[in-house]
């Protein structure tokens, strides 16, 4: 390969989705990316931004809606040849032994038996499994199944290797572990590939291992800032310079964006149509507690607060713009910090909680409006939940109304604004059983 060839070219890609009702659902739009050899880029960005989907395009497993996609110049028409993909599932046949799942690739390549022995053995050797080549998955912890999905993706000597968020199903340590020897094999050039492209929503993550980070905003993706990571390996995560780039991200990511076309509708709605991240009030009161008590004092760096409760910055995304959304508290620059609601909520007793929360679940969460509005008006004070999944397929995918409606639910119970019986599927004024 031409090294002056990028090895991905992509240009103004997007790629929609068919909805059972109303128009296709824009995933990604307007992607532009170029990665190059020696380059290890991350994709970052929120649950549904569509970084996964723009792997998918790359790995050759689904088709751009418009725009380019090259590898090594030429257009992408189903899996290019040196494209590995890591997978956050293991992926492995239980019914195979680790030597034969990692050959198995070499296999449908058509490698002669001797050269995938030497080669698995080789790849097995250097991601250290030696000595588990005989072991099938059932015996191996999440760290080790992991490993041996990184040998089966080496084995073939790609140009590029794919991870979509290839450590989010282990455990904190041992992800730890396994980021730390890739980026020494990498560093050390043991690697038998030439470029990284990894899917991440975690952003220590991004900054230890990545040279570009590309975040994304969402609903639909695009690229909403590059990142040039200028820091040594090895990267320590206490460094004054890693600690500055990490905090710097955050208040990237929770900046407000205006509201883009492909919201319109919704936004015309009075926001009923937007979606809602299925969080539960133990963990919104528990959030705001822990906000409000020490060292915070009612305002807390993300980051910061994210690792003392050990949640990843997804997590603590969705949590905190829950509390936004609900006027309990507002983000600022990587910061949380509570609004004068937000202070009393943490001081109030069970039910006066409850009513507090009912009260800005009503006047702040369109839908929950909505609901309670039907509700008044209809004389048998009882509404079906198709009547709102309906609608709210108008303006998102099947499986967000329903994390949206399940939302809705759960906070409308708890501030005691309507009962719903779960098997009738059914709103109501009747007091909660």
């Amino acid at each position: 390969m031409d090294e002056a060839t990028p090895i991905i070219e992509l240009s103004r890609i997007s790629r929609s989705f068919p909805r059972s009702r109303g128009n296709d659902l824009l995933v990604l739009e307007d992607v532009d990316l170029t990665l190059r050899q020696d380059e290890i880029v991350g994709l970052l960005g929120r649950s549904g931004s569509g970084k996964s989907t723009l792997l998918r395009i790359i790995a050759g497993l689904i088709e751009p809606s418009s725009g380019s996609a090259k590898c090594r110049g030429e257009r992408i028409d189903g899996p290019p040849k040196g494209v590995s993909l890591v997978f956050q599932s293991f992926a492995l046949f239980p019914w195979l032994t680790v030597l034969e799942n990692v050959e198995l690739g070499m296999e449908a390549l058509g490698v002669a038996k001797p050269e995938r022995r030497k080669r698995s053995l080789a790849a097995i050797d250097l991601i250290g499994l030696d000595g588990f080549e005989s072991a099938y998955p059932k015996e191996l912890s999440g760290g080790m199944r992991q490993r041996v999905g990184f040998a089966r993706a080496l084995v073939v000597h790609p140009d590029l290797l794919l991870m979509d968020e290839p450590f989010s199903a282990l455990d904190v340590l041992t992800a730890e572990t396994l980021r730390t020897d890739l980026i020494d094999l990498w560093m050390d050039r043991k690697l038998p590939i030439r470029a990284i492209l990894m899917v991440t929503h975690n952003i220590e993550e991004a900054v230890l291992l990545c040279d570009r980070i590309l975040v994304f905003s969402s609903n639909p993706g695009r690229v909403a800032a590059e990142i040039k990571v200028n820091l040594p390996h090895p990267r320590n995560r206490l460094h004054p310079a890693f600690r500055k780039l990490v905090d710097s991200i955050y208040a990237r990511m929770t900046q407000r964006e205006a509201p883009r076309p492909a919201r319109a509708d919704a936004l015309a709605t009075n926001g009923v149509g937007l979606k809602l991240d299925h969080i539960s009030t133990n963990v919104l009161s528990g959030l705001i507690e822990a906000v409000a008590g020490e060292p915070y004092h009612g305002q807390a760096d993300l980051p910061a607060l994210a690792g003392a409760l050990q949640l990843e910055a997804d997590e603590m995304f969705h949590i905190a713009e829950s509390l936004q959304m609900l006027r309990f508290a507002e983000l600022k620059e990587g910061d949380l910090e509570l609004l004068d609601a937000g202070k009393r909520f943490a001081q109030m007793e069970t039910d006066a909680r409850k009513r507090l929360f009912g009260e800005h679940l009503l006047r702040h969460v369109p839908l929950a409006g909505l609901i309670r509005r039907v509700l008044d008006e209809r004389p048998s004070h009882t509404a079906p939940a198709a009547r709102f999944r309906n609608e709210l397929e108008d303006y998102m995918s099947e499986s967000y109304a329903e994390e949206t409606l399940d939302t809705v639910i759960s906070w409308g119970r708890y501030g005691e604004l309507f009962a719903y019986d779960e098997q009738a599927e059914m709103f109501s004024l009747d007091n909660p059983v």
